[in-house]
């Protein structure tokens, strides 16, 4: 059997190119190496507030792209979180093996609950656990990732160690994939930070639907470093974040990017970038905008008959070990 390979995304905000050179890219070239599970985590999204409606034509629009990227759903699992109650299930025998004190330390519930943790919400904190439960419930053996998400990642490891050790082996200890290039896509607005969907600087992200007009615009308003040679290098963030950009964009070689844009100014390169990525996402926008809301329905009803399958023989598994009797067993 292949081994098993889950990620996800959520249904908030909209996903810009470091969404796709970072995540859905990798996604793709992984799908036919590994039994692939994508999810759209609709219930993570709900720790924040969100618009009923919004997060409803949100699910729908980003199965859109994950088809649109290149997954098939001939090859690859693809799925609504919520359909798949063995998610929540599991997540809550996780959180009586969880340790406050891990929680706690979560980078992600610190910048979201915005220092304020007597109002964050609790869904906000055991945010991890349920994405240990996404993870632990197919029996994953490779997680693609952000080197922001690398942290939760690890207490999946830690819940899967604990739980195998205290109850008898349920689950495959995961690891981690982070794509040597591409993983990290900065803001065009400020290098300084990753390229983000919740940007509230408009000119930060490039996304993946925006027009022709609109990435011209914003490439020409993307921040430059001081000097004037064009190069990779990690001391100048911006001008190397370019670089990488349209480096993933073209498939050239550092060696021919840096060759391409000898001798010619950052006006020249903000031109070209902006044109490869044009002709980079024609194809992909054109593709999103084929599927209709009932091919979608069926597509994501499908992936979570087969997605359930999986699931509930995980936590029946579970249940039995920890002395759970009920239907399912």
């Amino acid at each position: 059997m292949k081994k098993r390979i889950f990620s996800g995304a959520q249904p908030t905000g909209n996903l810009h190119i470091g969404n796709y050179l970072g995540a859905l890219k990798n996604w793709v070239n992984l799908q036919n190496e590994y039994e692939s599970f994508f999810c759209i985590v609709n219930l993570h999204a709900i720790t924040l507030p969100q618009n009923p409606e919004i997060l409803k034509q949100k699910t729908l629009d980003l199965a859109r792209i994950y088809l649109a990227s290149g997954i098939d759903p001939e090859v690859s699992t693809i799925f609504i979180q919520s359909d798949v109650s063995e998610h929540a299930e599991l997540a809550w025998v996780l959180s009586t093996i969880a340790r406050m004190g891990e929680l706690e330390r979560m980078t992600q519930f610190k910048d979201k609950g915005k220092g304020n943790r007597e109002r964050a919400g609790v869904g906000l904190f055991t945010y991890p656990v349920l994405m240990a439960s996404d993870i632990l419930l197919y029996g994953t053996h490779l997680v693609p990732v952000g080197k922001d998400q690398k942290q939760h990642l690890e207490l999946s490891r830690d819940l899967a160690i604990r739980f195998n050790r205290d109850f008898g082996e349920a689950f495959v200890v995961p690891e981690p994939y982070i794509p040597p290039v591409g993983a990290n896509i900065l803001s065009l607005a400020d290098p300084s930070k990753k390229m983000s969907k919740s940007d509230e600087n408009a000119n930060g992200s490039i996304l993946l639907l925006d027009d022709n007009d609109t990435i011209i615009k914003k490439f020409k308003k993307a921040v430059t470093d001081s000097g004037t040679d064009i190069k990779f290098d990690e001391a100048r963030p911006a001008i190397n974040n370019l670089l990488v950009i349209y480096q993933l964009m073209t498939g050239k070689t550092p060696a021919e990017c840096e060759a391409n844009f000898a001798g010619k100014g950052y006006g020249h390169l903000k031109t070209e970038i902006a044109e490869a990525v044009i002709a980079y996402l024609q194809p992909f926008q054109e593709k999103a905008r084929s599927f209709t809301d009932a091919q979608l329905n069926k597509i994501l009803k499908d992936g979570a008959e087969k997605a359930r399958v999986i699931a509930r023989e995980t936590l029946s598994d579970v249940y039995a070990k920890i002395g759970i009797v009920g239907a399912i067993n």
